[in-house]
């Protein structure tokens, strides 16, 4: 069961999706900001921590196709400031903090999206803690170069599990929830269940 790598991000199905919503006149993160229109929501599946410097810098149309990705597998997606534009993740305060925490409740699970960036980040480890102590549904989502099964992550996010991407029985590609010790449950069953990953990949 292999990790997630920048060319999944770019298969053909995302990059049809990317065209649609991008021109020649739009970068990746206006298309990111545009799309706010899930300000009226207020549950996800998904709370996508990641570092705010990737979503200002190069990596926006990476953290977009990943967003993409997720939406792709049928599932609801929170980004703080593309949802609550107002935020400032740039000023650690306690309303910032607030409205973080109760967009965390109103969210199924984290993944804990890793970057070159996310190590420098203050917000995605609190943020990882927060969710693993409030239901236990806090996951890596590492997204590699070269194609590999295991996950290892620095320091405390070893100790996680991390989702993956492999086809079911049916040939269909799937998200998947994983441990380095070969179990696995399918990422969907997991956000709707809070059944933790025990089926052992053969």
């Amino acid at each position: 069961m292999p990790l997630v790598t920048k060319a999944d991000l770019r298969s053909p199905t995302i990059d049809a999706e990317i065209r649609q919503q991008t021109s020649w006149t739009k970068s990746a993160g206006q298309v990111l900001t545009e799309n706010a229109a899930a300000s009226s929501q207020t549950g996800f599946d998904i709370f996508l921590s990641h570092s705010y410097r990737d979503a200002r810098a190069i990596d926006a149309e990476e953290l977009l196709r990943l967003k993409k990705l997720l939406q792709h597998h049928g599932l609801s997606v929170y980004v703080d400031w593309i949802v609550d534009r107002q935020l400032d993740r740039n000023k650690v305060n306690a309303a910032t903090a607030a409205k973080i925490r109760k967009r965390m409740d109103q969210c199924k699970c984290l993944l804990f999206a890793t970057s070159t960036s996310s190590s420098e980040s203050k917000w995605m480890p609190w943020e990882l803690g927060y969710k693993d102590g409030k239901n236990g549904r806090a996951a890596i989502l590492p997204v590699v170069e070269q194609r590999t099964d295991n996950y290892y992550g620095q320091e405390y996010l070893g100790l996680y599990p991390f989702v993956v991407r492999q086809q079911d029985t049916n040939g269909q590609m799937r998200l998947w929830l994983k441990r380095n010790d070969g179990s696995y449950i399918e990422l969907s069953e997991w956000i709707r269940t809070g059944r933790q990953p025990s089926r052992r990949a053969s």
